[in-house]
């Protein structure tokens, strides 16, 4: 859980960013904004802001904000259930640079680096770069994780339903959703 001060600078800079881009949350949707340090404390390098707008059985609308470097972390969103393949994704980025890694061939001179001393936990290698305008889909059950760039960045995320504590993170030390 990241610390209330903290959490309000935070949650003000995504404010901030967000209406650099064009995107107007409404005073009622600000206090709604996540921010999320999957309880590893240190929120500027792992971490990510979003704002979920709809999150339906059939589909889901959000907004993820990334500070400068800040990467979100390995994970994947695996098989629900017979009829739920798990969550499919389509990231298009709003604003920024957004370094995409997904299951694949290792890309050679990666843009982005997983955060120092949490490498292991970083096996997705294939690199996929996004910039405003561009969009990839990532498929159900593959690993992935993502950065921005020095200048930060806004991905819409557009997906099938997302159920956040089903998600599964390569690193162990992952809390998701706060109890």
């Amino acid at each position: 859980m990241v610390e209330k001060k903290l959490e309000e600078q935070i949650r003000h800079e995504t404010v901030q960013a967000l209406k650099s881009a064009g995107i107007v949350l409404t005073e009622k949707e600000i206090p709604q904004i996540e921010v999320a340090d999957f309880g590893l404390h240190d929120i500027r390098t792992t971490g990510l802001q979003l704002y979920t707008y709809v999150n339906f059985p059939r589909y889901c609308a959000k907004d993820l904000v990334l500070l400068p470097n800040q990467t979100c972390p390995e994970h994947l969103h695996p098989p629900i259930d017979e009829t739920n393949p798990g969550k499919q994704e389509t990231f298009r980025c709003r604003k920024g640079t957004v370094y995409l890694y997904v299951e694949g061939d290792q890309s050679e001179n990666r843009k982005g680096q997983p955060p120092k001393g949490d490498e292991e936990y970083y096996t997705a290698m294939h690199e996929i770069i996004l910039k405003a305008g561009e969009q990839y889909t990532i498929p159900p059950n593959t690993k992935h994780w993502f950065q921005a760039s020095e200048e930060g960045a806004i991905v819409s995320e557009f997906s099938s339903l997302s159920i956040d504590e089903k998600d599964v993170f390569t690193d162990p030390r992952i809390v998701r959703v706060s109890e």
